[in-house]
């Protein structure tokens, strides 16, 4: 069996029958987990084996573990800060703020590594400019460039824990004021002042090796009159052909309001699919997940296969291993030190 193009979420911190029999689904391919998921590490290394058990290839275990507002799993995980803080160190010292990007982005991967998560939606490539309250303090900063020179350093931190990124959200959602979850954002830019400015971070890092991206639920009506997400010119012309992207392309969340432009759930995914992506990512909405799994025509693509199968994790470590681990004892003990004073959270559904 191959991997399917759709990635589920579950309800609670084990998984049911019926979730077991959904996941069993040729069109399964992966499964998302939430702070709902989560009441331990030991619990939650429980969980995704049981899911890892179900099929072989095993399902892809991904979850949104930015830091900050965005951390699904807390209690005997460090506390994780929002990627700005990391950003004003680096305008006190580059080299502080590099420094404690790739330790930041190693100590997040590794304690996933250790409940055997293959990998976090992380990190954030937006800039934050202030307009965006959904992005926010999960960006690294405003100028392009400090932005890809943090990133590059947290993947780095991130690929030596074992674990590939995901750059998110292509081409940028930091131009806008509207929270894809709750609506459809129209960001207005020339491609010209887009390819120069949001794009730099992506470009920059797509060459440094960036496994895995994100589109955004963003229409660029300049470009395109489809969301990112939606939109071949994004995800096969520009990501694809001009910038030469060779990874997977993972969609945002199917259910978000910036999706329904696309019409009911199957055809989101057909129209994803078509776009350009290789996974759709479908959470808090069963009806939607079991009406594209009974509904998708798919055929399984040969090279989308291989690029979901080098997002499996690597390096696979115990939670006894961590726990006595000393540099992660010394860098857990760092960054939860830090002054951490995140904006106001989102809900379980923000990806």
């Amino acid at each position: 069996m191959s991997l399917g193009p759709v990635m589920l979420d579950l309800s609670g911190i084990t998984l049911q029958e019926d979730e077991r029999e959904i996941l069993k689904h040729p069109l399964a391919g992966g499964v998302i987990l939430f702070a709902r998921n989560f009441e331990s590490p030991e619990q939650l290394a429980s969980l995704v084996a049981s899911i890892h058990a179900l099929r072989e290839p095993r399902l892809l275990v991904a979850v949104d573990h930015e830091g900050g507002r965005i951390q699904r799993f807390r209690n005997g995980f460090t506390r994780l800060p929002a990627c700005r803080l990391i950003g004003r160190r680096y305008d006190q010292s580059q080299a502080e703020g590099l420094a404690l990007a790739e330790r930041t982005g190693w100590i997040m991967a590794l304690e996933l590594r250790a409940v055997d998560v293959d990998f976090s939606f992380a990190p954030v490539l937006d800039l934050d400019k202030g307009i965006s309250r959904v992005i926010g303090d999960r960006s690294f900063h405003r100028d392009p460039e400090a932005v890809a020179a943090l990133a590059k350093h947290y993947i780095q931190g991130m690929r030596k824990a074992g674990m590939s990124a995901v750059g998110k959200h292509f081409p940028g959602h930091g131009s806008v004021k509207e929270d894809s979850h709750l609506a459809v954002p129209v960001d207005y830019r020339r491609y010209e002042d887009i390819r120069m400015d949001d794009l730099l971070c992506f470009d920059r890092l797509i060459h440094c090796g960036l496994a895995a991206i994100m589109p955004a639920h963003v229409i660029y009506p300049a470009i395109d009159g489809k969301p990112a997400g939606f939109s071949p010119v994004w995800l096969k012309t520009i990501l694809r052909r001009q910038l030469q992207f060779q990874g997977p392309v993972f969609s945002d969340d199917l259910g978000m309001a910036g999706a329904e432009v696309a019409g009911e759930f199957p055809a989101r995914a057909r129209a994803a699919l078509d776009a350009g992506c290789d996974m759709v990512v479908v959470c808090n909405h069963r009806e939607g997940a079991v009406g594209i799994l009974e509904n998708l025509e798919y055929t399984p693509d040969p090279a989308a296969q291989v690029r979901l199968m080098r997002m499996h994790g690597r390096n696979k470590i115990t939670l006894r291993q961590l726990y006595e681990d000393h540099e992660w004892r010394n860098v857990s003990e760092e960054i939860n030190a830090l002054d951490v004073m995140p904006e106001l959270g989102l809900g379980d559904d923000a990806v």
